[in-house]
């Protein structure tokens, strides 16, 4: 039988409590508004945990590729929006082949992404319902927002192409700059978005879906009238970076790393078996908004830091309280990390924790990349 203390390490822990209630409660909250919810399953990468995200509410999921896309499909998922621009004829032919199984929505930002669609679409003899990617300001992909009605217009226009919607993904940006005011950020991005589909149903275009909304923003732009759908990830598990913005507790993150202290080379150091094959790096510390300080919150150890990684290796700097705990090789500790969803993807398999019961569990979507 599993126990916390024979588990191997280092490994990924889901707090399944803390993951129930983290599902209904963005449930229940995008409910109050009478917009849909669409959760983006980068975070768990799991279908079980998808049918779950729709039990509770949601329409369906939103993922990054037609890979993650056919994994959620094979595990019963029949709503899937891929919130990612297909400009190849092959990923676009599979796309077009998923559609004939489940309902399914393609992203698109670009004229000549659009007339790739229509080319494989129309050689098929297929119909593909289409968003239009905007660039709202995180200057990823997305059409500029002031080119967006022109190139709306020639997508409608293309037979084989049913252009439905409007989509983005802003972060916490406000005015162009990173902030930690996710309200005002979310209600800007609403804004801006509800705005656009007004000017283009203005040009004939039958706009009807607006969909917005990161974890951080889902609250906020939710509550602006015309916005119909937020697409939220992060909330499932939660991690130190939304803890940061305020957007949940440390006691609401599902997600914690279980590592094994290896070695301790001085009263202040310590070594633990997981280093940036096990964390993600991409949240870094000491960055703005943030300004963390190393890459996890080590539970129960409030002045310990995690501040360097190397491949398997995570040194820790100790504190005066966090020496006074008179750590021990083999000791094992949790670590919240900066940014789950990219910790999720280093691991082949998250471990449930349902109180004292655990459940290992492989990750379907890990490195669908494609």
């Amino acid at each position: 039988m599993k126990t916390l203390e024979n588990l191997e390490t280092p490994c990924l822990l889901i707090d399944v409590e803390r993951m129930d209630r983290n599902i209904q409660a963005m449930a229940d909250m995008v409910s109050q508004h009478h917009v849909k919810l669409r959760p983006h399953a980068k975070t768990h990468k799991l279908p079980s945990v998808a049918l779950q995200q729709i039990a509770a509410g949601a329409v369906g999921i939103t993922v990054a590729k037609v890979s993650e896309a056919e994994v959620m499909a094979a595990g019963g998922v029949t709503n899937i929006f891929i919130a990612y621009p297909l400009v190849t004829a092959s990923k676009i032919e599979r796309a077009i082949r998923l559609s004939e199984q489940i309902e399914l929505i393609v992203g698109v930002d670009s004229l000549a992404g659009a007339q790739q669609l229509e080319q494989c679409a129309s050689r098929l003899g297929h119909s593909l319902q289409v968003r239009l990617e905007i660039d709202t300001g995180f200057r990823r992909t997305g059409v500029l927002y002031e080119q967006a009605s022109a190139l709306a217009v020639e997508i409608a226009r293309m037979p084989h192409l049913r252009l439905t919607g409007i989509y983005t993904f802003r972060g916490s940006l406000l005015a162009g700059k990173p902030t930690l005011d996710v309200a005002a950020a979310g209600q800007e991005e609403g804004t801006l978005m509800v705005q656009l589909a007004e000017r283009l149903r203005a040009q004939g275009i039958a706009i009807t879906d607006v969909s917005v909304g990161s974890t951080p923003t889902a609250a906020s732009a939710a509550a602006v009238e015309g916005v119909t759908e937020v697409r939220p990830g992060t909330y499932v598990y939660y991690d130190r970076m939304q803890a940061r913005l305020g957007l949940c507790g440390i006691e609401d993150c599902a997600g914690s790393v279980l590592v094994t202290i290896v070695s301790r080379p001085s009263a202040n150091l310590a070594i633990i078996d997981g280093g940036s094959k096990t964390f993600a790096t991409d949240v870094q510390p000491g960055m703005d908004p943030l300004q963390l300080r190393g890459f996890g919150h080590i539970m129960d150890l409030e002045d310990a830091l995690l501040v360097r990684l190397s491949e398997e290796h995570g040194m820790l700097d100790l504190g005066p309280l966090a020496q006074a705990a008179n750590l021990q090789v083999g000791d094992k500790l949790r670590i919240i990390p900066n940014h789950i969803c990219s910790t999720v993807n280093l691991h082949n398999q998250i471990i449930m924790q349902c109180g004292d019961a655990f459940e290992q569990l492989p990750v379907l979507a890990r490195g669908m990349l494609e």
